[in-house]
């Protein structure tokens, strides 16, 4: 059993959620999350408290998983990253889990 956490602007969501059905991942959570990246000094100086507009509107996505199901499932999130043109690809990992009930 492994845990598979992804990150995922929010315009490549419904394509993520693709993804896990082809890989075989039936059962998910998900949760809507704000991600930032560091402010160039200038940005910082001009703007001291970072606001909504500074967010990037994003999805986590988590599930408790077989092995075969995460290794697809990276194998067509390198090639979705591969085929798009953005500074944000998606992120997975995969965490072992020892235990579980």
């Amino acid at each position: 059993m492994k845990l598979l956490l992804v990150t995922v602007v929010e315009e490549f969501q419904e394509d993520i959620l693709k993804l896990f059905k082809e890989a075989g991942i039936e059962r998910y959570s998900g949760s809507d999350i704000h991600g930032y990246k560091e402010l160039l000094s200038e940005k910082l100086i001009a703007n001291w408290f970072l606001t909504e507009k500074d967010a990037i509107e994003s999805a986590m996505f988590f599930s408790f998983t077989e092995d075969e199901n995460t290794d697809k499932v990276f194998e067509l999130i390198k090639a979705f990253n591969n085929q798009i043109e953005t500074n944000n690809p998606v992120k997975a990992i995969v965490v072992p889990v020892e235990k579980w009930i």
